[in-house]
């Protein structure tokens, strides 16, 4: 999978993903449109399926709110981070959203080209010709990414275990 790093830093609290106002929808193309519009205002009209959101430490913390995990996946976003809020990681697991770790600090740039090896768990800036760790994630995550989210996947095998 490749495509177009934003790189982003600490504590992206998930009203910078989707600020707080927007949320009176769970419609994800009305969503879509107001991602990151206030640190961003281009995001959403340039991101593209396949991107990777780079953050730092504690990606994805304040509020307890599906509506960041659900732009994300609307966008076809990739996301890689130091660490995540809690609750922001949880409900992009739900909703079938791979929230991928840092195992080294990255050098990437905004722009650069980046390729992902989810099989291999690596990152590759295609741009500086470097490569990157990334920590591997139990199974029972990519099941429920490759089903489509955790519902999806409930409804295919009626059990968390497969």
């Amino acid at each position: 999978m490749m495509g177009r790093a934003w790189v982003f830093g600490d504590k992206i609290s998930t009203d910078y993903i989707i600020p707080g106002r927007f949320n009176i929808t769970s419609d994800p193309n009305e969503l879509r449109k107001h991602i990151f519009q206030y640190a961003r205002p281009e995001f959403a009209d340039k991101v593209k399926p396949g991107d990777v959101v780079i953050g730092g430490k504690t990606f994805g913390c304040g509020s307890s709110r599906e509506h960041a995990a659900i732009v994300m996946r609307e966008c076809g976003i990739y996301l890689i981070a130091q660490s995540y809020g809690w609750i922001f990681r949880r409900n992009c697991i739900n909703l079938g959203v791979v929230p991928m770790e840092t195992a080294e600090i990255l050098d990437v740039s905004d722009g650069d080209n980046v390729e992902i090896d989810m099989d291999k768990y690596l990152l590759e800036d295609i741009t500086k010709g470097k490569t990157y760790s990334l920590k591997p994630l139990p199974s029972f995550i990519l099941n429920i990414h490759e089903a489509g989210g955790l519902i999806e996947y409930l409804n295919k095998y009626g059990t968390y275990l497969k």
